[in-house]
């Protein structure tokens, strides 16, 4: 099985996915979790550790998403924004990517479509929903993401994405290097001009988890150290690279040493350092503190990038929810009877009939009117349970259900709406042209 970011495949085995792919369950536990969190719609990760660590100790993390400018803003796209926001409340530093690279080279679009699809259709929105001062680029027009794009692009080669992307012969060369310029976002925000070294998160739904798996492959063929458990149980450092091995060694024995390792082996045939008394646990903390050793030998030495992944919504018809089905999704530039009218004619989890609804209950977990609510407007989880609950057992009908979702689907859109014309008025504070 491969995973296409660009298809519309709808996927709902996360269990298969986690085993296949290698994606970790989501075990964390957060501080004053969204709903997202509580309620299992993030269901797995990558690299979390780094990022949970800097979030309990409080220290620098950055979060950075991206926006396709293809079609309309989505209920499906804001869950991520909900988690971009819930970062930044955190402390987290946010970088938002218009990814008008991957639109030109996937979709089509040009350069000037895809900044006003951006700015009226995400942007506004972005900061109606609550997201304070970050920053919002073009890829096309931040030099340093397409010049390490170009760079880091020197430790992948074509077969490599093949094998990841499933490109072929016909796949114009724009999209082959779309993903490289994917690496330059991630990676580019722990560059000293933005922030330095620090752990970073990409929430994503798992069809972007490609693009995770290059980044953090790349970050590492580009690092070099190499901090892991020997078959002996011994935790070492290992030089990747066969020059200045022996001055390598010795800025990694001070460095471990100011942090507090005394019993080191270093063997500078096998290029090594071994931390005797180090464990597993200590392996994360001393590959972040190497980061520093090598951006003194001129490495492009990042934190390994982390990875949230996010349940997809499933579209009001069923299937995924996309912006070039209309029909599929709610939109936050719908008018409010339209969106009404969509979970109106919404896919259910009821019965054929109400009688044998009421008699063997409904199936809140296969209805898109239950997700609604279940991802979006319901915030309490006993009100939400009770729902579940009445529905399973044939207390509550689809209608009713339709109806209540319509209402706060209704009130919702009306406020975004006041708040994203406001919000019009502070694009300059968010958006930077470079």
């Amino acid at each position: 099985m491969r995973i296409d970011p660009w298809a519309s495949t709808q996927y709902k085995d996360y269990s298969m996915l986690r085993e296949q792919f290698g994606i970790q369950e989501f075990k964390f536990d957060m501080p004053d979790p969204h709903k997202l969190f509580r309620r299992g719609i993030i269901f797995g990760h990558r690299g979390f550790d780094s990022v949970y660590s800097a979030i309990k100790e409080k220290k620098k993390f950055a979060v950075l998403t991206g926006l396709v400018p293809s079609g309309p803003m989505h209920l499906g796209h804001k869950m991520t924004m909900d988690q971009v926001i819930y970062y930044q409340s955190l402390g987290a530093d946010v970088f938002i990517t218009v990814a008008d690279i991957e639109a030109f080279g996937v979709r089509g679009i040009g350069f000037e479509k895809a900044k006003e699809i951006a700015i009226n259709d995400y942007v506004a929105n972005y900061i109606a929903l609550g997201l304070k001062k970050s920053q919002i680029y073009f890829q096309s027009k931040r030099k340093n993401v397409t010049d390490l794009a170009y760079k880091l692009g020197r430790k992948t080669n074509l077969s490599e994405m093949r094998a990841i992307y499933g490109f072929n012969d016909s796949t114009n060369m724009t999209h082959v290097f779309a993903p490289l310029v994917q690496v330059g976002d991630i990676l580019h925000v722990q560059m000293d001009e933005y922030g330095g070294p620090r752990p970073t998160v990409v929430p994503v739904g798992v069809d972007q988890d490609p693009h995770i798996r290059f980044s953090r492959d790349i970050a590492a063929a580009h690092r070099l150290f190499n901090v892991t458990e020997t078959k002996d149980k011994k935790i070492g450092v290992f030089v990747k690279t066969d020059e200045n091995v022996d001055k390598l060694l010795n800025e990694a024995e001070k460095k471990v040493r100011n942090m507090g390792y005394a019993d080191l082996k270093k063997i500078p045939k096998y290029k090594a350092l071994y931390m005797l008394g180090a464990s597993v646990s200590d392996i994360q903390k001393i590959d972040e503190s190497l980061i520093s050793v090598e951006k003194k030998f001129g490495g492009h030495a990042f934190c390994s990038p982390a990875a949230t992944y996010q349940r997809l919504m499933t579209g009001l018809t069923g299937g995924k929810m996309s912006s070039s089905e209309p029909g599929s999704a709610i939109f936050l530039s719908d008018a409010p009877r339209d969106a009404k009218k969509k979970i109106k004619n919404s896919k259910t989890g009821g019965a054929v009939s109400l009688e044998e609804q009421k008699k063997h209950g409904g199936k809140p977990e296969e209805c898109t009117v239950y997700e609604l609510l279940l991802y979006h407007l319901v915030e309490n989880d006993n009100e939400l349970e009770e729902i579940y609950n009445n529905c399973r057992s044939g207390e509550r009908m689809c209608g009713r259900c339709k109806d209540f979702a319509s209402q706060l689907v209704e009130e919702f859109l009306k406020n975004l709406k006041e708040k994203s014309e406001s919000a019009k008025d502070t694009l300059n504070d968010y958006v930077v042209d470079e």
